[in-house]
C-alpha cells in the first residue's frame, strides 16, 4: 500500500509579518484542508516585529499549523534564538538550529542550514562558513546508503542555480547567491531546495543529480524561491506540495525524469563533457518515464518544452485517429457550425462556444480529431501553445484575464474552453480557491500542479480527467475515476464568487439565435484580427 503523502506549506521572507503570514495559511487551510507543517526560509524577523511576536512569544495567539524556521541573518535579529542548537520559540513555532537534520516521525528528511555566508572562521552568529558546510556534508554523506535528503532550507539562493535552466528574471545567478549552499545542494541532492532573501518568486526547472550513461539514474532536485511575505507586487511567497518520504517510496518512482529535466547546475565540467551526447539523453529517458501516479500528489511533474527527441519524434509521425462516426468539432466534418469559428490556424482553429459562459467564451479546437491534449502531436501542441499565448494578449488588452479548462471524459474532440473574467473582477488566487472550494464541496479532488508543468506528464493517453489552466500558467488537476459533473468547470466560473452568472451554468440554457450567434462571432473576429498570427502565416 502506497504511503500517504505529506502537505508541506513552505514560505519565504517573513519579516514579522506573523498575522498575515498565518492568516493567509488559515484561509488555505479553511478551503483545502489541514496541511501537515509550514516550512519558513529567509528572515523570519524584522526590524518591526517585536510588538506582534510578543503575542505568539508569551501565549496569546498560536501558530495554525507547526512552523519551522531558519536562524537570523543578520546581527539585528540574533537575540530571537537563545539557543543555537534549536529550541522551540512559542508554541507551535520551532528554531531548527544553526545547522543539521530534521527526521520527522513520518520519515521525512530536512536539512538545514540557517544564516548567510562569511568568510570568516568562526563565523558570526548569523552567518555559516566552509568549515559548517563541511561539517553537515560529512554527518550526512556518512550515513550508510545515502541517496539525498527529501527538503534542503537554507536562506541564501546557491550561487549559479540558473545554468542550463528557464530565466529568473532580474536576478542574476551567476553573481548571486552562496556558493557554498550551491556545494551543499550538489552534495545533499534534495528533492526540494528552498531559499529567499532575494524578494523575488523562482521556481527553476528540475534538474538531474546524475550523469546520463555514466552513473545509475537518481531523483531529480527542484529548487525554488520565494518572495517576503504580504509584498506590495504580489509575487508568489507561500508554496503548497505533497511528497511521500523518499525512504518510503518505490526505487523505481523516485528516480523517473520529468520530460524538462535540467543538468545539474553545479556541474558545469561534467556536463560540458554531456554536450556531445545530447541524443544519447534521449534515448535514456524512454517516454513512458515521464508519467507519475498521481497517488504520489503535487510537486512531482514539470513542464515540457516539447524539444525531448526521444518523445517528440514519434508524435509528429503519428496521424491523428478518425472519429467512429459524426465529430460536431473535426473542421472538415459536416456537424460542424463554421459560422462560430473566428479563426483557422494550420493545425488548429478557433470558435465561440455554442451557448457560451459569455460572448467571448471561445474553444481552441484541433483540426484533426484527437480527444484530449495528452493525445495532440507535438506540432498541434505548438499551435494550441501560440493560441494561448495570442489569448491571452487579447484578453489582457481588454482588462481581462482568461480561464482555461479542459474534461477529458465524455467527450470524442478535445474542446479547451476559454473564459475571460475581469481583471480587477477577482484575482488568479481567487479563481483557483473557487475550484478548489467548489471541488471538495463534491468531494472531486483537485491538485494543484507547479508552474511550467505539462498536462502529459500527469495524465497518460486514454486517461479521462479534468484540467483546468489560469493565464498566468497556475493548473489544477483532477483524475476522474468515476462520475464527474459534466459542467463542473462553468458553474465554477459562473458561480457569485466570479462571473455571478448561475443561470448560465449549464450551455443548453444559452442558446442563441443562429444570426446572433454570427454577429457575435464577427465581433470577435474584428476584434482578435490583430492578434490574430494565423493571418500572418
Amino acid at each position: 500500500m502506497a504511503a500517504a503523502p505529506l502537505r508541506v506549506l513552505a514560505c519565504g521572507d517573513v519579516e514579522g509579518r506573523l498575522e498575515t503570514l498565518f492568516g493567509r495559511v488559515r484561509a488555505i487551510q479553511g478551503k483545502s484542508g489541514r496541511f501537515d507543517m509550514l516550512l519558513c526560509v529567509g528572515n523570519f524577523f524584522g526590524s518591526t516585529s517585536e510588538a506582534e511576536w510578543a503575542e505568539y512569544r508569551t501565549g496569546a495567539k498560536k501558530a495554525p499549523i507547526p512552523t519551522y524556521v531558519l536562524g537570523a541573518n543578520d546581527q539585528e535579529t540574533v537575540h530571537y534564538f537563545p539557543d543555537v542548537s534549536g529550541c522551540e520559540l512559542a508554541e507551535n513555532i520551532t528554531y531548527l538550529g544553526r545547522r543539521g537534520l530534521y527526521s520527522g516521525t513520518s520519515g521525512l528528511q530536512i536539512a538545514y542550514l540557517s544564516g548567510t555566508e562569511s568568510q570568516d572562521e568562526p563565523a558570526p552568529a548569523y552567518s555559516f562558513s566552509t568549515k559548517d558546510v563541511a561539517e553537515l556534508k560529512t554527518s550526512l554523506l556518512s550515513t550508510p546508503n545515502f541517496k539525498g535528503v527529501d527538503i534542503l532550507l537554507t536562506s541564501p539562493w546557491p550561487r549559479d542555480v540558473g545554468t542550463f535552466a528557464n530565466s529568473a528574471g532580474e536576478i542574476d545567478t551567476k553573481k548571486c547567491g552562496s556558493k557554498l549552499v550551491s556545494d551543499l545542494a550538489a552534495s545533499l541532492k534534495p528533492r526540494y531546495h528552498f531559499a529567499a532573501l532575494k524578494k523575488a518568486y523562482y521556481e527553476r526547472l528540475p534538474y538531474r543529480n546524475h550523469t546520463v550513461l555514466q552513473e545509475t539514474p537518481q531523483h531529480v532536485s527542484r529548487f525554488i524561491a520565494l518572495a517576503d511575505v504580504g509584498n506590495a507586487t504580489k509575487k508568489k511567497y507561500l508554496y503548497a506540495f505533497s511528497i511521500v518520504p523518499m525512504s518510503l517510496m518505490d526505487p523505481a518512482e523516485l528516480v523517473k525524469q520529468p520530460q524538462d529535466v535540467t543538468e545539474n547546475p553545479y556541474r558545469k565540467s561534467r556536463t560540458e563533457a554531456q554536450k556531445t551526447k545530447s541524443p544519447l539523453c534521449a534515448e535514456e529517458e524512454p517516454a513512458c518515464q515521464f508519467f507519475f501516479d498521481l497517488n504520489k500528489h503535487r510537486g512531482t511533474k514539470r513542464p515540457s518544452d516539447g524539444k525531448e527527441g526521444g518523445n517528440s519524434q514519434p508524435k509528429q509521425a503519428r496521424k491523428p485517429p478518425q472519429p467512429t462516426g459524426p465529430c460536431w468539432f473535426c473542421l472538415a466534418s459536416p456537424e460542424v457550425e463554421k459560422h462560430l469559428v473566428v479563426s483557422i490556424g494550420t493545425h488548429c482553429y478557433l470558435a465561440l462556444a455554442k451557448g457560451g459562459l459569455l460572448p467571448d467564451h471561445v474553444l481552441i479546437l484541433p483540426i484533426g480529431h484527437y480527444q484530449s491534449v495528452v493525445d495532440l502531436s507535438s506540432e498541434v501542441v505548438e499551435e494550441v501553445t501560440k493560441y494561448k499565448s495570442a489569448l491571452k494578449e487579447f484578453f489582457r488588452s481588454k482588462g481581462k484575464r482568461y480561464v482555461l479548462f479542459e474534461r477529458n471524459y465524455r467527450s470524442q474532440h478535445l474542446q479547451l474552453q476559454v473564459i475571460p473574467v475581469p481583471l480587477d473582477h477577482c484575482t488568479s488566487e481567487d479563481i483557483k480557491e473557487s475550484f478548489i472550494a467548489q471541488a471538495q464541496e463534491q468531494q472531486i479532488e483537485l491538485l494543484e500542479i507547479p508552474e511550467h508543468s505539462d498536462i502529459t506528464q500527469v495524465a497518460q493517453p486514454g486517461t479521462p480527467y479534468f484540467y483546468v489552466e489560469l493565464d498566468t500558467g497556475e493548473k489544477l488537476f483532477h483524475r476522474i475515476r468515476g462520475r464527474f459533473p459534466l459542467h463542473f468547470g462553468r458553474e465554477v466560473l459562473a458561480s457569485e464568487a466570479l462571473l455571478a452568472l448561475p443561470q448560465r451554468a449549464d450551455w443548453r440554457r444559452c442558446a442563441a439565435e443562429r444570426a446572433e450567434e454570427a454577429a457575435q462571432a464577427r465581433a470577435f473576429r474584428r476584434d482578435f484580427q490583430p492578434f490574430d498570427f494565423a493571418l500572418r502565416a
